[in-house]
């Protein structure tokens, strides 16, 4: 199993740096031409023999998606103080216009208008899901995929008691979304074998501790970890017995 984790999804040359590191070596047995030119002597090379062990040595491809980005090219001006994120040669958004990201789009859907989350980075974006599964599907030979990490965050807000708190009306309209993308994902013939929430319950961020949370169900830290389901754990129970 392999994870491509995709936090931005803008110009065709930054998806391409991102999945191209993982991606390309497990199905074609090496780095593309493009990614060889832009890294140089810093890209590992493999050996004949490790090339072929790579090749098509996945059963299937696991896709962690939560929110897109607006990508611009911005090629380097000098080989000086190189990075992963100056071998881009892009650089990222949320606004374009003035406009956030998937402001439309939930405009269109009546989801919400507001498509910024608890977290800096977490825009809503739901369509690009579907952009980057077809993505996938032509340029890596049509896999099996796996959505193994999908979901959005709340601030812990510890002055909410734990009726308001559960009302994540934002997280049910979230994975409304996605997955009515996901859906026409599979109609258009991607492989999709299996979906997963990020996450069941309210977790230990790596990045944000705990003033973010992520979960289907409530964790009370002021009173012994109680569990208490969130509306959006009662929406995704029906909507997986449909």
């Amino acid at each position: 199993m392999i994870l491509l984790g995709v936090r931005s999804f803008g110009a065709t040359a930054t998806l391409g740096h991102d999945s191209t590191w993982f991606a390309h070596p497990i199905t074609f047995g090496d780095y593309p031409q493009s990614l060889k030119a832009a890294v140089k002597e810093r890209l590992p090379r493999f050996t004949e023999a490790q090339s072929q062990l790579l090749k098509g040595s996945i059963d299937f491809l696991s896709i962690n998606y939560y929110t897109s980005n607006y990508a611009e090219n911005a090629p380097s001006a000098n080989g000086v103080n190189v990075t992963y994120f100056t071998d881009r040669a892009t650089t990222l958004t949320t606004e374009k216009n003035g406009v956030s990201i998937g402001t439309a789009v939930h405009i269109l859907l009546s989801l919400c208008v507001l498509t910024q989350t608890a977290l800096s980075w977490l825009f809503i974006y739901p369509k690009g899901l579907r952009e980057l599964l077809l993505y996938v599907k032509k340029n890596y030979n049509d896999p099996e995929v796996y959505i193994t990490e999908n979901g959005m965050a709340d601030a812990n807000n510890s002055s909410l008691p734990v009726k308001e708190a559960i009302k994540d009306s934002l997280r049910l309209r979230y994975h409304y979304g996605h997955l009515s993308y996901l859906s026409q994902a599979i109609r258009e013939g991607v492989k999709v074998k299996g979906y997963y929430v990020w996450s069941f319950q309210d977790d230990f961020e790596w990045d944000a501790g705990f003033t973010a949370r992520f979960g289907l169900t409530y964790i009370d830290y002021k009173d012994n970890l109680k569990r208490h389901l969130k509306y959006s754990a009662y929406w995704f129970k029906s909507f997986l017995l449909k």
